[in-house]
């Protein structure tokens, strides 16, 4: 007995719907696995399950991806989680982040911060108030003024320069360098805030400025060799400024 075509045709019907079933059965299985290894206590599994996540993007692992950002101990982890993230549809993974951005938890607002520089979608400009510029916690601070520089609209950089002369002087060696290195990236309009820097009274306050202005001066300037010239200078009880 030979098949009608309406017959075929309804046979070539139920095998793709019979396709489309396993392919989602499999796609249901690997955000499964994803999830799972995301949670294993070996680094290596956690990271490859990252590099999944991003390979294969799914909506359904937003969450999950977000959700680990806050707690990941290991670096490289922490950085494949955003990659994946900004690999999912910017308008579910920004409304995430902006939410991120008011978490207790310090971790979780700086890997926020970090992604949305990775976004680079200036809509998030708004959400990144002084609280994140100021944040007590250094690694939230060193993001927030990365990514503030970067998503900064036309005639705020002013104004975002005076808040981050608020902290000048403060922390290490690499928290100053990563402030050096934002202010600079906002040019010339940093020079009247690193001017009056220059005189504050806190000696720290005032090396940190002199050397900002000497590597924007000059960018192949190091900044250690900056920072040290600039504590001689006030040192010597100088402020770097013509006069002095």
């Amino acid at each position: 007995m030979t098949m009608t075509e309406q017959e075929q045709e309804q046979e070539q019907e139920q095998g793709q719907e019979q396709g489309r079933g396993h392919g989602a059965e499999e796609r249901d299985a690997e955000v499964l696995r994803v999830v799972r290894a995301l949670e294993d206590e070996r680094s290596s599994v956690r990271l490859r399950a990252a590099m999944a996540a991003g390979t294969a993007p799914d909506a359904r692992l937003v969450d999950t991806l977000v959700e680990r950002c806050a707690v990941e101990p290991e670096f490289f982890v922490r950085d494949m989680l955003t990659w994946a993230l900004t690999r999912l549809p910017a308008d579910l993974t920004l409304p995430r982040m902006l939410q991120e951005l008011r978490s207790e938890r310090a971790q979780a607002r700086s890997q926020a911060l970090h992604t949305l520089s990775k976004l680079g979608d200036r809509q998030a400009w708004p959400a990144i108030t002084r609280g994140h510029l100021t944040d007590p916690d250094d690694e939230v601070a060193r993001a927030a003024w990365r990514t503030a520089v970067l998503l900064v609209p036309d005639g705020a950089q002013g104004p975002l320069a005076e808040i981050l002369a608020t902290q000048l002087g403060r922390g290490g060696r690499d928290t100053q360098l990563s402030l050096s290195r934002a202010l600079i990236e906002l040019g010339d309009v940093i020079l009247p805030v690193l001017n009056g820097a220059a005189r504050d009274p806190d000696p720290d306050v005032r090396a940190h400025a002199l050397a900002t202005e000497r590597i924007l001066a000059d960018p192949d300037t190091g900044f250690a060799y900056a920072i040290e010239e600039a504590k001689r200078v006030v040192a010597l009880g100088g402020s770097g400024q013509a006069g002095d």
